[in-house]
């Protein structure tokens, strides 16, 4: 078991009893002398009793298989210190088989034996057998009340043993030996002790059971035993060795965090459960504030060190994941928004509180969303995170916002006009783009491809950087007043009746307002007219030609262009060489020719597909 064979002081750096603080030696040192005392006795008794030659070989076989077992411990998952050794088979099957005396002798010997081989310090190798000794007296004296010869009798005395032996005894004195060196609660030790072991005491309970049996009819017979053992030995270290590769690749290495792909898997599964529990998942994103700035100032291996005691503050909160960089995700199962906030501040709390030697106080953001009251599907629920994170960065920093809708959208819009870093004016227009994916009838980015279409299709007709990057700003955010029409709406696979087209269309005008109010000229203008048609038969002011501007121009090729190669939920799309077609019939009466031609050209007559923008 864990305990049996396993340093009671593992993880610990004793080297000589006055390393040991008072509060350990206060446990070690009356455990030794009892445990010493329990030994002496044992042999004294075993010894007086005059065994035979074949007893002493029998105890000496016994004997052995502990060493040996506690020499290649199993891992076991969950289980600290190495794994659990079989040597709990031998030590319980010594003492039924041989009386209390001999268990004792074997139950502790054998470890003994084997720590001194390997020389593992005097006081780590004093305790275990100490513990191991006042376990198996304890076990051998309880049974030897228990007589009788039948079946039932048999397992009650195997059970009983093992359970005084590890989850009385043994369990006890790991646990407070261990809750004296962490400071942790000692209840808590030894729950957590209980519930890793459960599964392997069980098996190990009926493998001595099993050896009992065979060394009764015959002493030989038990070597049959020894093959299985050992192949459950081998088969576990494999599985083992196995699991921890697969770890590795879902850990990051730096933080001990689970990674990005642990994160979309673990995250995925946490949905699934939500929705078949009827329970809500919170998904809070954390962010450094100023990363970069440590890095700059004292180097990357101090921000690692810092990053490395964010992820511990992070682990206090819920299951966290390192997404790359200074970005971090926590879930938090069957949390409402008001509970997952306050989970979130704490972390925001407990980092702030974080004085780094040498480096000072440092500060994170964070955003939080909710299942199923926000998102309703994966992406879904990271994008509307990421936005409340963004608007807590933009608020300030070293804050926690919640998602609302509608204070995010004003963040956003207002990080458009407001910052002169195109980067960040791009982060925050694809947010706007994606909120509007997510509710329309296309599969996929049909904005930002809108975006990078109009983009190319500016270049080509000769428009300089700055006037590019306005048109790819303006289609990534012409669909922008979709946000305000209903979702049945938008996903509508039947043809609109009158009252639901003359809603759909008035998305340019909604999309210009919230524009136009922030002064985001011309791309305000540009998302206005971008379904007016060349022949004045658009909308909502029925331009026609020059009248339109160029961008709404050629945003409403794009835009066109993207729509017929793009999948639909209730249509297929065609093919990019077919779709060139339908524009150049329609050019002259409801597309510029120009921009066509140059939308053409753009692609190549034998493009078949645009790999870059059409998947």
């Amino acid at each position: 078991m864990a305990g049996e064979g396993q340093p009671a002081l593992a993880g610990t750096t004793v080297k000589a009893p006055a390393a040991v603080p008072a509060k350990v030696l206060a446990i070690v040192v009356p455990v030794i002398v009892a445990g010493a005392a329990a030994l002496a006795f044992a042999l004294y008794r075993y010894v007086g009793s005059s065994p035979s030659a074949s007893e002493v070989a029998e105890l000496l076989g016994l004997l052995a298989s502990v060493a040996v077992a506690e020499r290649f411990p199993v891992p076991v998952e969950g289980v600290s210190a190495g794994g659990v050794t079989l040597g709990f088979v031998f030590s319980v099957s010594a003492i039924i088989l041989l009386g209390w005396p001999a268990g004792v002798i074997v139950a502790a010997g054998g470890p003994m034996i084997t720590h001194v081989i390997q020389r593992r310090p005097p006081l780590r190798v004093a305790y275990n057998g100490a513990m191991f000794a006042l376990s198996a007296l304890v076990a051998g004296v309880a049974v030897g009340h228990v007589q009788g010869d039948s079946v039932p009798i048999l397992v009650a005395r195997v059970l009983l043993c093992g359970f005084l032996y590890y989850w009385v005894v043994n369990l006890i004195l790991i646990s407070a030996v261990l809750s004296a060196t962490s400071g942790r609660s000692f209840f808590t030790i030894a729950r957590e002790n209980m519930t890793q072991t459960t599964a392997p005491f069980a098996f190990m309970a009926s493998a001595a059971l099993t050896l009992i049996v065979l060394w009764e009819r015959q002493p030989v017979l038990s070597i049959a035993l020894v093959g299985p053992l050992l192949a459950i030995a081998l088969y576990q270290r494999s599985t083992h060795k196995a699991m921890q590769a697969m770890r590795l690749a879902l850990t990051d290495p730096l933080t001990g965090l689970g990674n990005h792909r642990s994160f979309h898997e673990r995250l995925q599964r946490e949905l699934v459960d939500a929705e078949h529990e009827g329970s809500s998942l919170a998904l809070c994103l954390v962010d450094f504030d100023d990363l970069k700035s440590i890095n700059d100032r004292f180097g990357h291996p101090v921000g690692d060190l810092v990053l490395g005691q964010v992820a511990s503050r992070l682990r206090q909160g819920g299951e966290a994941f390192r997404l790359g960089g200074d970005e971090f995700a926590v879930l938090l199962p069957r949390q409402d928004e008001r509970q997952a906030t306050a989970v979130a501040r704490s972390i925001v709390e407990r980092v702030a509180a974080l004085d780094v030697e040498g480096v000072g106080p440092v500060t994170v953001s964070a955003g939080v969303a909710t299942y199923p009251v926000q998102g309703s599907g994966r992406d879904e629920l990271i994008r509307l995170a990421d936005s409340a994170l963004y608007w807590a960065k933009t608020d300030g920093k070293n804050r926690v916002r919640a998602y609302a809708a509608e204070s995010i959208l004003r963040a956003n819009l207002e990080q458009i006009t407001d910052t002169p870093d195109r980067a960040a004016q791009y982060r925050a227009a694809e947010s706007l783009a994606k909120a509007v994916d997510e509710r329309d009838a296309y599969t996929g980015s049909h904005s930002q491809r809108v975006g990078e279409y109009s983009a190319r299709i500016a270049r080509r007709l000769g428009a300089d950087e700055p006037a590019v990057e306005l048109t790819k700003l303006a289609g990534n955010l012409h669909d922008l007043g979709k946000l305000a029409i209903p979702e049945e709406v938008l996903r509508k696979a039947d043809s609109l009746n009158e009252a639901e087209r003359l809603m759909l269309e008035r998305h340019p005008q909604i999309g210009f307002r919230m524009l136009e109010s922030l002064g985001v000229q011309p791309v305000a203008e540009w998302v206005l007219h971008h379904h007016e048609r060349w022949d004045g038969a658009g909308y909502p002011n029925r331009l026609a030609g020059a009248q339109i501007p160029l961008g709404a121009r050629i945003i409403f090729v794009a835009d066109a262009y993207d729509a017929m190669t793009s999948d639909r939920d209730y249509r297929q799309a065609v093919s990019p060489r077919d779709a060139l077609a339908e524009l150049e019939r329609c050019a002259g009466t409801q597309f510029d020719p120009a921009v066509v031609k140059a939308l053409a050209d753009e692609l190549g007559p034998a493009r078949e597909p645009d790999a870059a923008l059409a998947s």
